[in-house]
């Protein structure tokens, strides 16, 4: 009755708001919603009123992630949980709940520091069609599986997995990799709908978040907006590959924070069964070369009118 049923929202603070703006809205084909806050702005996917958040706050990393239970009565049932389970946490108020547009919030960290906010009741505007910021074939896949997912930074995987557990998601390590020193890298992937995961954690990195992933409906908009990213030399960090556990086709390239943005398509519906993989179906090269780029420098002009 407690369970997470999604990633809803993501809130991520940035040096160049006005540089993000470009991105969002000329790469990745966002609508970007400007309400007037100062160093504020909201990026939507679909009909919610935002998918994403930007706050100018100089951070360039993730300020949190937007769990989302059903209703009233899951929310009051996962402070109950939390509270049995010993995890500290903070109800928020009417005012901070109506800033998140949603009807209810609560703050806490999961056991890496990572800060979350569980919420019901988000703030969905039918009458508002989304209108990408560039042209595009077809729209985003969000609908029960949410905005996406994401790497967020770990330090213990045995608690990472009982955390989550804890708010009704499930899963387990999929990719045990070899490395060249002979150890092996594990990475653990958690899941909540009928998207394959939702957020995983073992991939590292210098800020709390590695990459967040968004889904086109259409193979085109995959090929368009990776045509886009070359066009604008913006540097690639995986090449176009298949995942082996989503089935997902997709490609990583930086944003202006420096972490990366995972364009994809395709992508399975979770089996909710135990598998492990070594490697990927194809592609996916790493580029260890890539450094965050000058900003400067890049054409962020409109796409193709």
């Amino acid at each position: 009755m407690s369970a997470i049923t999604e990633l809803g929202y993501m809130a991520i603070g940035v040096k160049d708001l006005g540089r993000w703006k470009a991105f969002a809205g000329e790469i990745l084909g966002l609508e970007v919603v400007d309400e007037g806050e100062p160093g504020r702005c909201y990026l939507r996917m679909d009909f919610w009123h935002h998918r994403l958040i930007l706050e100018e706050d100089g951070s360039d990393d993730l300020q949190c992630l937007g769990l989302r239970v059903a209703g009233p009565e899951e929310f009051a049932a996962m402070q109950r949980v939390l509270r049995d389970g010993g995890v500290s946490h903070q109800i928020c108020s009417r005012a901070e709940a109506e800033g998140r547009h949603v009807l209810e919030m609560m703050k806490l960290e999961d056991p890496n520091g990572n800060p979350l906010e569980i919420f019901h009741g988000p703030h969905v505007q039918y009458s508002k069609p989304f209108h990408p910021g560039r042209r595009m074939y077809g729209r985003f896949a969000t609908g029960s599986g949410g905005l996406g997912h994401c790497i967020i930074r770990n330090r213990d995987l045995d608690a990472t997995y009982r955390f989550y557990r804890l708010l009704g998601m499930r899963g387990g390590i999929e990719y045990r990799i070899p490395r060249p020193d002979g150890t092996v890298g594990e990475a653990l992937f958690m899941h909540c709908n009928d998207r394959d995961h939702t957020i995983a954690f073992g991939i590292g990195g210098s800020k709390r978040i590695n990459h967040v992933m968004i889904e086109a409906e259409r193979f085109d908009d995959l090929a368009y907006t990776y045509e886009l990213v070359q066009q604008r030399n913006i540097p690639v960090g995986i090449t176009l590959g298949k995942h082996s556990n989503d089935h997902q086709y997709s490609f990583y390239f930086l944003n202006p924070s420096g972490w990366l943005i995972e364009y994809g398509w395709g992508a399975r519906p979770a089996s909710h069964q135990s598998e492990y993989y070594q490697e990927d179906f194809y592609g996916h090269q790493f580029q260890p070369h890539v450094l965050t780029p000058n900003w400067e420098a890049l054409d962020l002009q409109k796409a193709a009118e």
